[in-house]
C-alpha cells in the first residue's frame, strides 16, 4: 500500500495551513515524510513529467485544468506531487483513500465541490490507492470529472489500463512516473543526511554503505530512506557502515503485485528473455517470480505454452520437459518444483527458436475465418455405419501403410485449398533436419 499524508482520521476536510509543515518538522514523523519536497525545485527525478509547460507543471503551479492518473511504483514522487497540488494557488484540496472511502463519501466531496465551483472555487480531490475503488465507485466520480466539477488526482501502482474504467480512464491523462533511478536515490539520501528536517548531519555514511542503500531501494525512495533511518537509528557513534546497513536491513522487498501490472510485466520479459534465448534474464525473471509468491501451475503453464510457440519443432524436446515440469508442480510442489521450473526455463532459453508452428495454425485459422473449409474428399470421410458405402464414402481411400515408402499420391485437403502450404520450416535446430522431409512428402502426396 502507497504511503499517503492523507491517510489520517479528518483527512476528508481541507488541510490547515500550515499543517503539512508542521508533519515535516515533526521529529517523530518517518524521515519519509519529514523529506517530502516542499516545492517543485525539490523534487528529485520524473523530469520528464516536470518540463515547462508540460501538464503536471501546469497543474501543481495552479493554472491546468485536466484530471490526471499518476500511476507508477511505489516511491516515485505520487503523494509528494499530490502534497504540492494542495498548495496550488485558487484550488481547495480534498483527499480520499480507496481503502477507507466509498460511494457515500465520493459523493459527499462532489457536492462539496459542486457548491465551491458556484463560488468560484476549484476542488482537486486527490484519491490514493484508485485501482482499489471499485466500478461503482469509479462511476460516480464521471460525470464530475466530465464536467470538471473537480479535478480529479488519481494515485495507483497498477496499469490504470488494467484498473480504471474506461470512461474514466478516457477524461483523464495518464502520466506514467519512473522508478527513480541510481543517481536519484544516492542524491535523496545526500539530502536527508544533511538537511534539517531529516537527520540534520548528526550521522555519516559511508560510501559503501550508501552504495548498499541505493541498490537494495530498487528504484524506491521510500524504501531508501526507511533503510537509512533504520541503519542511523542503530548508529550508536555517530557512523553508518555497510556492516550496520547490512544488519538493519534483511533484504530487498521484491517489487511484484500478482494482481496488478508488475505481474504481467515479469511475466512478459520472462517470456521475451526465454524467446530471445537469454538463459540468464530468464532465470533471474523465474527467481523474481517465485520470490514474489507467484503460482508456480501459471509459470509452468507459460513454459508449456512458449514451448511449443516459439520453439516447437526446432526441438520438439522442449514441450515435453516443460509438460513434465508441470507434473513435477502438481506431484511435488514448492519449493523443490522450483529445480523442474529452473530446468524447464533453462531448456527453453537455450534451445534453438521457430515460429513455425505458431505460423503454421496462424495462417490455417485465417483461412478458416474466410470461410476456406470446403468439402472433405468422399474416400476421407467415415465409413464405420450402416449406408456409407452407399454415398460414396470412404470408397477408393488409398492406405499408406500398403506402400513401400508408407506414402501415397492422394489428394488431402479440400479442393479450394490444394497447394497451400501453412508450415514452413526455419533452418533452426531439428528443423534443419525436418525441413527436406517436408518437401519431399509434399512431392510425394502431391504426386509433383
Amino acid at each position: 500500500m502507497s504511503e499517503s499524508l492523507f491517510d489520517v482520521p479528518g483527512a476528508h476536510a481541507d488541510p490547515e495551513p500550515g499543517a503539512d509543515a508542521m508533519i515535516r518538522r515533526d521529529p517523530g514523523a518517518p524521515l519519509a515524510v519529514r523529506m517530502r519536497p516542499r516545492t517543485l525545485d525539490e523534487v528529485i527525478g520524473q523530469q520528464h513529467l516536470l518540463g515547462p509547460g508540460s501538464p503536471l507543471r501546469r497543474l501543481v503551479e495552479g493554472s491546468g485544468a485536466a484530471s490526471v492518473l499518476l500511476y507508477g511504483p511505489p516511491g516515485t514522487g505520487k503523494t509528494t506531487l499530490a502534497s504540492l497540488l494542495s498548495q496550488a494557488t485558487g484550488r481547495r484540496f480534498e483527499a480520499l483513500s480507496a481503502l477507507s472511502a466509498g460511494v457515500k463519501e465520493v459523493r459527499a466531496v462532489i457536492d462539496l465541490a459542486r457548491r465551491r465551483l458556484s463560488a468560484g472555487e476549484q476542488t482537486v480531490l486527490f484519491i490514493d490507492e484508485i485501482h482499489r475503488f471499485s466500478k461503482t465507485q469509479q462511476d460516480a466520480l464521471l460525470a464530475a470529472v466530465e464536467n470538471r466539477i473537480v479535478l480529479l488526482v488519481g494515485a495507483t501502482t497498477e496499469n490504470p489500463s488494467f484498473s480504471v474504467v474506461s470512461p474514466l480512464l478516457s477524461r483523464s491523462l495518464v502520466l506514467q512516473l519512473q522508478s527513480l533511478t541510481p543517481e536519484d536515490i544516492r542524491a535523496v539520501l545526500e539530502r536527508a543526511v544533511t538537511d534539517e528536517r531529516g537527520l540534520a548531519g548528526a550521522v555519516t555514511v559511508a560510501d559503501d554503505a550508501l552504495d548498499h542503500i541505493v541498490r537494495i531501494a530498487g528504484g524506491d525512495a521510500r524504501r531508501a530512506l526507511t533503510a537509512l533511518e533504520a541503519s542511523a537509528e542503530s548508529a550508536d557513534d555517530g557512523t553508518v557502515d555497510l556492516e550496520l546497513v547490512e544488519a538493519a536491513v534483511d533484504k530487498a522487498a521484491v517489487r511484484y503485485d500478482r494482481a496488478g501490472d508488475q505481474h504481467y510485466d515479469v511475466i512478459s520479459a520472462f517470456i521475451k528473455s526465454i524467446r530471445g534465448s537469454d538463459v540468464d534474464a530468464a532465470v533471474h525473471y523465474l527467481a523474481r517470480m517465485l520470490a514474489a509468491g507467484e503460482d508456480p501451475r501459471f509459470i509452468a503453464r507459460r513454459l508449456m505454452i512458449h514451448a511449443s510457440e516459439d520453439i516447437g519443432m526446432a526441438d520438439p524436446t522442449a514441450l515435453q520437459t516443460a509438460t513434465a515440469a508441470a507434473q513435477v508442480v502438481q506431484l511435488v510442489g514448492l519449493p523443490e518444483c522450483k529445480l523442474a521450473l529452473a530446468q524447464a526455463t533453462i531448456h527453453l532459453a537455450t534451445a534453438p527458436k521457430s515460429g513455425a508452428v505458431t505460423s503454421a495454425i496462424g495462417k490455417a485459422m485465417t483461412d478458416v475465418s474466410a470461410g476456406k473449409a470446403g468439402a472433405v474428399p468422399p474416400y476421407l470421410r467415415d465409413g464405420h455405419y450402416a449406408g456409407a458405402a452407399r454415398l460414396g464414402n470412404a470408397q477408393g481411400y488409398k492406405f499408406p501403410h500398403d506402400a513401400r515408402d508408407g506414402v501415397v499420391t492422394q489428394q488431402y485437403p479440400p479442393d479450394e485449398l490444394v497447394g497451400t502450404d501453412y508450415y514452413e520450416p526455419t533452418d533452426h535446430g531439428y528443423e534443419r533436419e525436418v525441413g527436406p522431409r517436408v518437401t519431399r512428402l509434399r512431392r510425394i502426396v502431391r504426386g509433383r
